[in-house]
Order: C-alpha cells, then sequence, then structure tokens
C-alpha cells in the first residue's frame, strides 16, 4: 500500500496592506475561519506580534499545520500550508487555504514552491 502523505504549499508574496502585515489580529481570525470552514482542527497555536510591526505564527492542526511570517518594513510575507492526506486527500483544501490568504494580504506572489509529499 502507497501513502501520500500530501501537499505543501511554501509561498513568498509582497502586499501593500501595512495593517494586515502590522498585526496579527485579523490574520487569527482569518485563520480560525479558514480552520472552521475547512473542517480541520487546531491542536495549538502561537501569535506574536514584534514591536514596530511585524508577526509571526504557527498553527499546529491534526492535519498538520499553517504559519506566516511578515516584515511590514519591507511589504513582505512568507506563508506555508500543509495537510496530511491521512483519512482523505486535502490537496484542494490546500490550495484554497492559500488563495485566500493571498487574498486577505492582495498578495502578489514572488516565489511559490508546490511539494506533493
Amino acid at each position: 500500500m502507497n501513502y501520500n502523505p500530501g501537499l505543501h504549499i511554501l509561498s513568498e508574496f509582497t502586499s501593500d496592506c501595512n495593517e494586515q502585515l502590522s498585526s496579527f489580529n485579523d490574520c487569527k481570525t482569518l485563520f480560525n475561519n479558514l480552520i472552521i470552514d475547512n473542517g480541520l482542527e487546531k491542536v495549538g497555536e502561537v501569535y506574536h506580534n514584534f514591536a514596530g510591526g511585524g508577526f509571526t505564527a504557527v498553527i499546529c492542526l491534526t492535519e498538520s499545520h499553517l504559519s506566516i511570517h511578515t516584515w511590514p518594513e519591507f511589504k513582505l510575507a512568507t506563508f506555508d500550508v500543509f495537510l496530511s492526506n491521512y483519512q482523505k486527500d486535502n490537496s484542494e483544501k490546500v490550495k484554497q487555504i492559500y488563495e485566500a490568504v493571498l487574498h486577505f494580504f492582495e498578495g502578489k506572489e514572488i516565489k511559490k514552491t508546490e511539494i506533493v509529499r
């Protein structure tokens, strides 16, 4: 029996949305909604705002994780999402979450890597 662990998207994007890049407050709401809407299960989370702007967040899921790091002074963010295919193929959910995050930040993709694990 072969097991295909799932799709992992890693991305770097630019954004002119300084407010969204500066603090995790709105992003946390977005992530919580995406987790609920996609039927995922959160098992832990860490959010941290940096003095002067920017934040980092890592959300652990039973299915794996999503994370973001922002640098508003450079109009830059990195984001990644990985969902395991243990019980079902979650590849479309990974793509939808990625697109929703890019849309939220009005991001312009610099680099995107899709790893099929």
